[in-house]
């Protein structure tokens, strides 16, 4: 793989989670432009650096050496990819410290670099947050691929940050620059919420949640089929969103033993406050996570999930693909993995080559769900 050569360093990075002959990198020219630009403008050894959305750790990896840099995003493995391209690059960090997206970065920030989300909710609540935060002639340069712009991008930044100037295009890339203009500090609109009638809860949705506004159509053809135990069997929510799966499934069985797991910061605050507000204080485990690799193999009795089929911008099945491996490991002999997918996405196809058994629970024109038994 082509290794980022900026003013800054020549960096060997990797994207989370590996593949075997990777086809794609852990950056890109947005990435190259920003730092282009900053070392043009002067970027010095004291400034404090707010780095937001930092896909894999190639701006905060090129500034550590350089500047305290505060690194957030909603990516739980964007944060493993920071450390291990760290650790591959021999560097230290010790100026440098990740905070999630969960949470508020502490300022006054010089600069903030920010890499464009796909969910503008999230990029509008960093922008929220950042209202107090800002040092004296701070700079906000948010980057993108031309592609991945929308113009609501820069609509966003004018409304929170200031005027907004665009930059021309280099490698199919530009660069939105935001002059901070005292403004009165704005009110979130976030997290959102709505009620499900079957079962009746009510649900928030904290921003770069899937789906944030409603439950999506996929969990919505699950639940009615969801299973129920009378028994403590061991049951994981994998890839949790806001943890409606894992919270109408412990409704249903009140012995249950659950954890959920999101890669997302944001999914996991989500679920923690539904679950309490559903379920109270009865045990369980809410953790942010590379999916079910820290969970100990023959572990587990009963795995519900609703794979993703895309990573930030890119689309595949490869995390499913994932998913389906970390959870037949997981799971005890016996053990069963019940999925919702895309009618077209052919995963009845894909869990035979890992479980004894699979089968069609129930279907609509465009979902199936299917349970694996290992």
């Amino acid at each position: 793989m082509p290794l980022l050569a900026t003013p800054f360093a020549e960096l060997d990075l990797i994207r989370q989670p590996e593949q075997q002959n990777a086809p794609l990198q852990a950056f890109d020219a947005a990435d190259e432009y920003l730092l282009g630009h900053v070392h043009e403008q002067g970027i010095g050894p004291n400034s404090r650096v707010l780095v937001l959305n930092d896909g894999f750790g190639a701006l905060a990896c090129s500034l550590a050496t350089l500047c305290q840099v505060v690194s957030s995003g909603d990516s739980h493995l964007g944060h493993l990819a920071l450390q291990k391209n760290l650790a591959r690059n021999g560097l230290t960090d010790e100026r440098l410290r990740f905070v999630p997206a969960s949470a508020t970065p502490q300022g006054p920030f010089d600069w903030v670099l920010i890499r464009v989300p796909k969910t503008l909710a999230l990029l509008e609540e960093q922008l929220i947050r950042l209202h107090g935060h800002l040092a004296s002639n701070a700079q906000v340069i948010a980057g993108a691929m031309i592609k991945h712009l929308p113009r609501a991008a820069g609509d966003l930044l004018e409304k929170y940050i200031g005027p907004v100037q665009a930059s021309l295009a280099v490698k199919k890339a530009r660069l939105l620059t935001a002059t901070p203009e005292a403004k009165v500090a704005p009110t979130s609109p976030y997290p959102t919420g709505y009620r499900l009638d079957k079962p009746a809860i009510d649900l928030i949705n904290h921003a770069n949640v899937f789906c944030r506004d409603g439950l999506d159509i996929g969990t919505r053809a699950f639940l009615p089929h969801l299973p129920r135990h009378l028994d403590a069997r061991r049951v994981a929510d994998l890839g949790c969103g806001n943890g409606v799966l894992g919270i109408a499934y412990a409704l249903g069985s009140p012995q249950a033993q659950l954890t959920l797991v999101d890669e997302s910061y944001m999914a996991v605050q989500s679920a923690q406050e539904n679950w309490r507000a559903a379920l109270g204080e009865r045990r369980v485990t809410i953790r942010a996570g590379d999916g079910l690799a820290e969970q100990p193999a023959d572990s587990l009795d009963l795995v519900l999930c609703n794979p993703p089929f895309h990573q930030q911008q890119v689309v595949g099945d490869f995390l499913a693909w994932r998913m389906f491996q970390q959870a037949r490991s997981a799971l005890v002999t016996g053990g069963e993995l019940w999925i919702v997918g895309n009618r077209h996405l052919g995963y009845h196809a894909k869990l035979a080559r890992l479980f004894r058994g699979v089968e069609q629970v129930a279907a609509t024109p465009k979902f199936v769900v299917l349970k694996a038994t290992k």
